[in-house]
């Protein structure tokens, strides 16, 4: 039985730093492309970053890109999603998502496993 575990979550003030992370079991991560997905309150769900750790390859949607930093330890067989500068727009259900494939953001009905998610809010 595959599972996603994302934890992490939380209430973070504007410039504030949290770091999710995606503990797998029952599939190993580095044959995989793992991917963190957002959804904000009345938006679409998003592609915020993925990564293959076997090659280390790595994408970032536009709004993220250089402050969020996705990563992968293989020996824990977990992705973490390091996210820095946080603004009140990042603020959404986080999803870790696996797909054995490479890295699709704009492609989400893709992936074969999915974790129940992670809240995130940024506020003052």
């Amino acid at each position: 039985q595959v599972q996603l575990v994302e934890s992490g979550g939380g209430l973070v003030q504007p410039g504030g730093s949290l770091r999710l992370s995606c503990a797998a079991s029952g599939v190993t991560l580095d044959y995989y492309a793992v991917a963190w997905f957002r959804q904000g309150p009345g938006k679409e769900r998003e592609g915020v970053s993925c990564i293959r750790i076997k090659d280390g390859s790595t994408d970032y949607a536009a709004s993220v890109k250089g402050r969020f930093t996705i990563s992968g330890d293989n020996a824990k067989n977990t992705v973490y999603l390091q996210m820095d500068s946080l603004k009140p727009e990042d603020t959404a259900v986080y999803y870790c998502a696996a797909l054995w494939g490479p890295c699709m953001l704009n492609r989400d009905s893709w992936y074969d496993y999915w974790g129940q998610g992670t809240q995130v809010t940024v506020s003052s």
